[in-house]
C-alpha cells in the first residue's frame, strides 16, 4: 500500500523555517500570570549569538529570526545580551571613538553588548507569583527593555530560565489602556 501522506522533498526547491510574527504570544490582561508573558527556555529554544560575531551579521540573524534581542554566549555560557537597538543605536559609534578600531565591520557583539554583570534578572520563584501588570510595572520602573529570568538552586550554577521583553509584553496587553497599568499594580499591592 502506497502512502499519499508522505511526499518526496525532491519536488521542492528548498525548505525554509517559518518566521515568528511580531505579534507573538497570546493576548493578556494585567491580572494574568506573568508566566504567560515570558519566553520560557524549557519550552522554546533560546536564540543566541556568539560573542565574536560581527554586529551586522547578528542584526541580520535577529531580522531573519523575528527577534529583537539575542543572548550572547561564549563557551556555552551566557555572557551578555545584545538588542537591535544596541546595534542600530549609538553604541557602535561610541565604541569606535573609544577603541583602536576604525571601521564598523570590525565591531563584534562582545564590544557593544550589555555584559552579564550589568544585566538585570527576576528570580523564577518571584516571577511565579507576579501578574503581567506587575511585570510590566517592574520593567518600566527599572527602565528595562529586557530582563532575564533566572533559576538558582543551592549548590548549582545559575540557570537562565527565560527572557522577558517589555515590547512583547506591551503588544500582548493590547486591550489595556496605559493609565490602567499603574492603577492595577497599585490596587494589587494595597490588597
Amino acid at each position: 500500500m502506497k502512502s499519499t501522506a508522505l511526499v518526496s522533498t525532491v519536488s521542492f526547491e528548498a525548505g525554509t523555517l517559518p518566521r515568528r510574527t511580531v505579534a507573538d504570544g497570546q493576548s493578556l490582561s494585567l491580572t494574568d500570570p506573568a508566566l504567560l508573558a515570558i519566553t520560557d527556555f524549557t519550552r522554546e529554544y533560546p536564540v543566541t549569538v556568539a560573542a565574536d560575531r560581527q554586529i551586522d551579521a547578528a542584526l541580520a540573524d535577529m531580522v531573519s529570526l523575528g527577534v529583537r534581542a539575542l543572548l550572547v554566549r561564549r563557551d556555552q555560557r551566557v555572557v551578555g545580551l545584545i538588542t537591535s537597538y544596541d546595534i542600530q543605536g549609538e553604541r557602535p559609534i561610541q565604541f569606535l571613538q573609544s577603541s583602536n578600531h576604525r571601521h564598523h565591520h570590525e565591531i563584534r557583539v562582545a564590544d557593544i553588548m550589555t555584559p552579564w554583570d550589568a544585566l538585570k534578572a527576576v528570580h523564577w520563584g518571584t516571577l511565579q507569583s507576579m501578574t503581567a501588570g506587575d511585570l510590566l510595572h517592574l520593567l518600566e520602573e527599572a527602565n528595562l527593555t529586557h530582563a532575564l529570568v533566572v533559576e538558582v538552586q543551592h549548590g548549582t550554577p545559575c540557570v537562565v530560565r527565560a527572557l522577558v521583553s517589555r515590547a512583547r509584553l506591551i503588544r500582548q496587553l493590547t486591550k489595556v489602556k496605559p493609565s490602567e497599568v499603574g492603577h492595577a499594580v497599585e490596587t494589587r499591592h494595597l490588597n
